[in-house]
């Protein structure tokens, strides 16, 4: 849901309600409908209660985290199509991407595994807050300016020490037709812990190609209605373009924006609304 903001150093994104269309099904079969939802329900609540695995120490901890996630992506009727440079458990790299869903995480973690700085206000949610604190998220209040150095700096230390971390730099959601710029914060912990950037392109799609608003997790909507639309539609493909990795440099506004190309390509210039949607 995106954060209506009062703080001039966070971005407003301009998607709301008005940006999201359920996919359309074949004509009469809504109790086939009926059916795969069900079963798409009942097999994310079964994989969903055993996510506390994820947090065991075991062998092949990488590749389990990236099976699990693969799984419940499927549970939800989501697949994943991975274009680009090869998959490699890499260490102590920050990851990023554009912000469009609360399945990006799951998308993310199909294909990077690693801690992932999110709102703190995500802990007092039902269901997902044991999940969170799990998962070792590194929580960010967005309507705080002043603690962002203690967010920067625990990122920069858990990269320096060779973990994976996650962020979104638009730090809001969009629709995924539209989006926003990435905000430089997040990019000076990979300068000052001298650490790679790995940019990831996602694309949600429906299953004849077309875009897709489906996940998408903007202005009022709830969590309930999004998981809603995403285990009621026909299927969505999430394209994950592994674009080349990014090396730090000095200036965390010169690695932003190489990231932000990497993630956007030509259209990295800044979003007007829906022209994408035409």
């Amino acid at each position: 849901m995106t954060l209506t903001s009062e703080h001039a150093w966070l971005q407003r994104a301009t998607c709301d309600a008005s940006c999201v269309h359920a996919g359309a099904d074949r004509p009469g079969r809504r109790w086939w409908v009926a059916v795969r939802t069900g079963m798409r329900i009942c097999a994310a609540v079964s994989l969903f209660s055993c996510v506390w695995l994820l947090a065991v120490p075991m062998p092949g901890r990488w590749h389990v985290q990236r099976a699990y996630c693969r799984l419940l992506l499927r549970s939800f009727g989501v697949r994943i199509s991975v274009s680009g440079g090869p998959i490699r458990n890499l260490r102590g790299v920050l990851v990023v991407s554009g912000h469009v869903s609360w399945l990006d995480i799951f998308t993310i973690g199909a294909v990077l595994p690693g801690s992932f700085v999110a709102r703190a206000d995500l802990v007092d949610w039902p269901a997902l807050g044991p999940v969170v604190r799990l998962m070792k998220v590194i929580p960010i209040d967005r309507g705080s300016l002043r603690r962002l150095p203690a967010v920067v700096q625990t990122v920069a230390e858990r990269l320096g020490a060779g973990h994976t971390v996650v962020a979104f730099p638009e730090g809001t959601t969009w629709c995924g037709l539209g989006y926003g710029r990435f905000r430089p914060a997040m990019f000076q912990a990979a300068v000052n812990a001298r650490r790679p950037v790995q940019p990831l392109r996602l694309t949600y799609r429906h299953l004849d190609g077309r875009l897709s608003t489906v996940p998408a997790f903007v202005g009022d909507d709830s969590l309930m209605a999004s998981i809603r639309r995403v285990v009621t539609a026909r299927r969505t493909v999430c394209h994950v373009g592994v674009e080349s990795l990014q090396l730090p440099g000095e200036d965390r506004r010169d690695l932003a924006a190489r990231c932000e190309t990497a993630v956007r390509g030509a259209a990295s210039a800044p979003a007007t609304a829906h022209a994408l949607a035409a």
